[in-house]
Formats: C-alpha cells, sequence, structure tokens
C-alpha cells in the first residue's frame, strides 16, 4: 500500500512512474514487455510471481533490481502475488555505495552485526534490512542465484548485468530468462563520480521497473 510509504519514498516512486517515457521505445519492446507479458500471465492464472534479478556479484544491480521491484508491487498492490529476490553467479556483498544510495533517497538500513556464510562466500557478508514504509522490510544479502533462500523453480531470471547474461545461457528451475542489462556503476567507485553514478543507475532500474508494474495494473483495471 502506498499510502503506507515514507513520504520521500511514494516522492520518488511518483517521480520514475512520470519518467517512463525517458525510455527508449526499442527498450521497451524488446527487453520491458517481455517481463511485464510474463508478470499479467502468472497475475491472470493466480499463480504466484516469483522473480530473481542475477548479476555476478550481487552487490549492485541485481539488489537495486530486487528492492525496486518490491516497492513496486507495494505501489501497485501486486504485494499479494510478487515476491522478489536477488542472487549472483558468485557471492560478495551488498555494496556500501549502492546503500547509499538507497539511504539518500529516504530507506531506512540497518545491518546485523552477524555476516552470512553463503555458497561460494567467506567474506564479510552482512544481512540487511531495508525499510521504506509500516510494510516487513526487504532482506537484503549478496547470495548465489541457487541459494537456498531463492526460488528453486517456477520463476523469471532477469539478468542484470552482461556478464551474467553471457555465462548463464541456463537457469535452473526458471521458467523464462529475461536480460534487462544495466551498466555497472562500479565503474566510478573512488572518483568524483561515484554518488552520481549510483544515484543514475539506481534510478534508471527503479524507472524501468516501474514501467514494467504500471504496463501490469493497467491491464489488471481493463
Amino acid at each position: 500500500n502506498c499510502d503506507m510509504m515514507f513520504s520521500s519514498i511514494k516522492q520518488y516512486c511518483d517521480a520514475v512512474l512520470q519518467s517512463a517515457d525517458q525510455i527508449s521505445p526499442e527498450r521497451k519492446s524488446l527487453l520491458l514487455h517481455p517481463l511485464a507479458n510474463y508478470i499479467q500471465s502468472k497475475v491472470e492464472k493466480g499463480d504466484p510471481v516469483l522473480l530473481v534479478f542475477i548479476c555476478t556479484h550481487n552487490s549492485r544491480r541485481s539488489h537495486f533490481g530486487q528492492v525496486w521491484a518490491h516497492v513496486a508491487t507495494d505501489y501497485f498492490a501486486l504485494g499479494e502475488v510478487v515476491t522478489t529476490y536477488s542472487g549472483g553467479t558468485e557471492a560478495t556483498a551488498f555494496n556500501t555505495n549502492a546503500i547509499q544510495a538507497l539511504e539518500r533517497i529516504g530507506f531506512q538500513i540497518s545491518s546485523s552485526s552477524n555476516s552470512v556464510s553463503s555458497q561460494g562466500n567467506d567474506k564479510n557478508n552482512p544481512v540487511y534490512e531495508l525499510m521504506y514504509s509500516d510494510a516487513p522490510c526487504i532482506t537484503c544479502f549478496s547470495k548465489v542465484f541457487t541459494d537456498r533462500s531463492n526460488p528453486q523453480e517456477n520463476f523469471a531470471a532477469i539478468l542484470t548485468c552482461n556478464s551474467a547474461e553471457k555465462c548463464c545461457a541456463s537457469i535452473p528451475g526458471a521458467e523464462c530468462r529475461i536480460a534487462i542489462t544495466f551498466d555497472d556503476p562500479k565503474e566510478f567507485d573512488n572518483t568524483p563520480q561515484q554518488d552520481m553514478a549510483y544515484e543514475e543507475r539506481c534510478r534508471q532500474i527503479a524507472t524501468e521497473i516501474f514501467y514494467v508494474f504500471s504496463r501490469v495494473a493497467d491491464s489488471q483495471r481493463t
């Protein structure tokens, strides 16, 4: 329910929804419409919609995808049927620059004192809780996409980076595989452009996710 959202988050969502005209027609038709059609078909059948956003390290773009898809389910009142996840081809940690970009928007983010021992990762990998409304928190930590916390079948795999798109020709258990790739803000780490790069990528992903969900919501009203 968007009425329960923090005002800064609600304003951001309203703004990205209005900026969908900035997405190219080619990107809409080739990349975003297939995801909207998948979600719509599942909703019409009354089936649960499981979305897994995948990039190499599950540290930046895939988390942005998971978070904004989760927020969009509330914004468009689809939360009872859509559940969002993320994973990588390897596990690292949720990147602090990505976390700070979300905090600047208005998310309240806290981390547990414990790190997750995820498959293929023995490094420091905190579990983060993201609050954006009075609804339950979004839980985020880096993991491989086959991690037991993710669905193992009947899900859509959304590949958010070129590397994952190339190396994951087949995703076990996925009903469909959709590549919606984004440039990596990591390229600007430790430069004067760092914060702007993360904010731009976060906003691009939010805008495209909200465009997808707006199509689903519109189809429900017709």
